[in-house]
């Protein structure tokens, strides 16, 4: 069966500049967070390697963009790093601007439409001394490296975004450990979330003003809460799991307001940030025009039924327990639940609940740890990921046919990147990257199977 997506539909993939350029000590660039916690504790990431060692796009970008042009992506998404364009947080840096023309203009060259991300996990370590995002003072040094964004790249780049998985910094770096500063206290990580939101206002605030001829948004990845049953306790822990990691961003940057219950909640636990009257009235008047939606998995929950230690710091789990769910499917490359209909249930939430605002897939995708054992004549045989894409698209396409507005879908990656503390443990790319110098390429079976997917705007599935 052919099921054909709409006219000038976006494919292509996703990346960020921290996990893709390298070069994070040369030409200008300041430190991030992720140079000074790689340079303090090099064995917290996996091989340690490090965000200097990531996948040579700062070199090779014209080599990289060949190779989305071969396998018919029309469009790709990236960011730029703050800590290589404003070095000092004020002054342009010439040879970051230069990069950043020439990869834009390379894009439109090949007709791949850029968009472009601002914030990708990528604090420099001159605002993290400031307070990170906890500090108002960054809030403001943010969005002033977004009207230099706008006025430097806006003339050419038509669909921004403010941020990537906000909820990620909150939860990474101010509750588990997995990102600097490795803070864990839920009160300064609610700070951390609302200065995000209204950073992100206030940059869609100043491109509005600055009247481009374009959109702007933010990318989020909204994951799924299916409680363990219909018992009103799980319903009410599922709740609040929404409430706090898909909602408390969602809302704020769709409707312009935070659900009454979230409010509530943070006030009952004494949690509530710091914040004025004119703040919630900048989140009000500057809501996103398009959204992005990373999907990989769902979350399962059920009431909390493990006493909580009362001498413990407040955490969210302190509100809920994981479900394994019998009936689920693993990655087991990746650890991850596999649930295709997720893609077409948040479909459904867009549509019902957000007025079916513009959104695309900006993320989907399937890591695997030892991708190699996978190679045979010289190619990756990833058909595990065809399935995973396919199926996907699949419930992407029925919510589309039932009147979803979603105008896109990217994959991470078009190339195997670097990720973080996993640096590069797990494997998602379109194109195979050789660790040992990190300049070989070679497409995968999935890549070529996506190529034709592209190429005809047209998912072939045997139902």
């Amino acid at each position: 069966m052919k099921k054909v997506f709409p006219k000038d539909f976006l494919w292509g993939a996703a990346a960020s500049a921290p996990q893709t350029e390298g070069a994070s000590t040369i030409d200008g660039k300041a430190p991030t967070i992720w140079d000074h916690w790689f340079e303090t504790e090099p064995e917290r990431f996996w091989g340690e390697i490090g965000p200097a060692e990531t996948s040579r796009f700062y070199e090779m970008y014209p080599e990289e963009i060949d190779n989305m042009k071969k396998i018919n992506m029309n469009s790709y998404r990236t960011s730029i790093s703050w800590a290589r364009l404003l070095p000092d947080g004020k002054t342009v840096n010439p040879k970051a601007k230069d990069f950043y023309n020439r990869v834009i203009d390379k894009q439109l060259a090949e007709g791949i439409e850029p968009l472009m991300n601002l914030f990708h996990f990528d604090m420099p370590m001159l605002m993290q001394e400031k307070g990170g995002w906890e500090s108002r003072e960054v809030v403001e040094a943010y969005q002033f490296y977004a009207e230099t964004c706008f006025e430097l790249f806006g003339d050419r780049v038509k669909k921004w975004f403010t941020f990537n998985e906000p909820i990620v910094v909150v939860e990474c770096g101010y509750l588990y450990q997995f990102h600097y500063p490795c803070v864990v206290d839920m009160k300064r990580a609610v700070q951390v979330a609302f200065n995000t939101a209204l950073a992100s206002a206030k940059a869609i605030k100043s491109y509005h003003e600055a009247k481009l001829d374009g959109q702007i948004g933010i990318i989020l990845n909204l994951t799924p809460s299916y409680p363990r049953s219909e018992d009103k306790e799980d319903v009410a822990a599922a709740n609040l799991v929404d409430l706090l990691f898909n909602r408390s961003f969602l809302d704020p940057a769709v409707k312009g307001t935070y659900p009454q219950e979230l409010i509530d909640f943070i006030q009952a636990k004494d949690l509530m940030p710091t914040y004025g009257e004119s703040d919630l009235t900048c989140i009000a008047e500057n809501t996103i025009d398009i959204l992005g939606v990373n999907y990989y998995q769902p979350r399962r929950i059920q009431k909390r039924e493990t006493p909580v230690d009362p001498n413990e710091a407040i955490m969210p789990e302190h509100f809920y327990e994981n479900y394994e769910w019998p009936e689920r499917v693993m990655n087991p490359h990746r650890g991850w639940e596999i649930y295709p209909k997720g893609i077409y249930d948040i479909a459904v939430n867009i549509k019902e609940n957000y007025g079916n605002i513009p959104w695309y897939i900006s993320e989907n995708g399937m890591g695997v740890e030892g991708e190699e054992k996978f190679l045979k004549d010289g190619m990756i045989q990833d058909d595990y990921r065809i399935e995973f894409v396919g199926d996907h698209l699949s419930y992407l396409h029925q919510a589309i046919e039932e009147g979803a507005n979603c105008f896109g879908y990217h994959m991470w990656t078009f190339a195997d990147c670097w990720s973080w503390l996993n640096t590069y443990k797990n494997r998602y790319g379109y194109y195979q990257v050789d660790l040992a110098d990190k300049a070989a390429r070679h497409v995968k079976k999935s890549g070529l199977w996506m190529s034709q997917v592209m190429k005809e705007n047209t998912l072939e599935t045997k139902d």
